[in-house]
């Protein structure tokens, strides 16, 4: 991926474009099957949205502000299939410990998601300010 200091565009090649493309599809299709209540589709969509995700995360890994916002949403994918799967199988609301239920159990890889960006934004960069970043 093309990146200099001569060079401040950070180019996409064509076919990690389309996997992000296809990426979103899978998405919506998930949201979507939660929101209708479809669960075998919902469930089904999981597999390929996340397995996306991590490629993503994986392909982007020589940007740390493009790994660091790959894996929020990795993890923010990962959260909110929880979330979803828990719903479907009607525990939403059981408590699981402690008076947490298992939707508000989402909240751990919700919360991961944010520990990542505040480390990219707030250790990471102030400290790398003169590297190749695409935020």
């Amino acid at each position: 991926m093309p990146n200099s200091k001569n060079n401040d565009n950070y180019v996409i090649p064509i076919q990690y474009r389309k996997m992000e493309n296809l990426h979103i599809v899978f998405w919506l299709f998930k949201d979507i099957a939660w929101c209708l209540g479809i669960p075998l589709l919902g469930i089904a969509m999981i597999v390929p949205t996340l397995a996306i995700s991590i490629i993503i995360s994986w392909r982007t890994r020589q940007f740390m502000s493009e790994l660091c916002h790959n894996l929020a949403i990795t993890v923010w994918i990962s959260a909110n299939s929880f979330w979803m799967v828990s719903e479907f199988f009607h525990i939403d609301e059981t408590i699981a410990c402690f008076g947490i239920t298992y939707k508000h159990l989402a909240m751990f890889p919700f919360g991961i998601g944010v520990l990542i960006l505040a480390f990219y934004y707030l250790i990471w960069k102030p400290r790398h300010k003169n590297e190749a970043e695409t935020m």
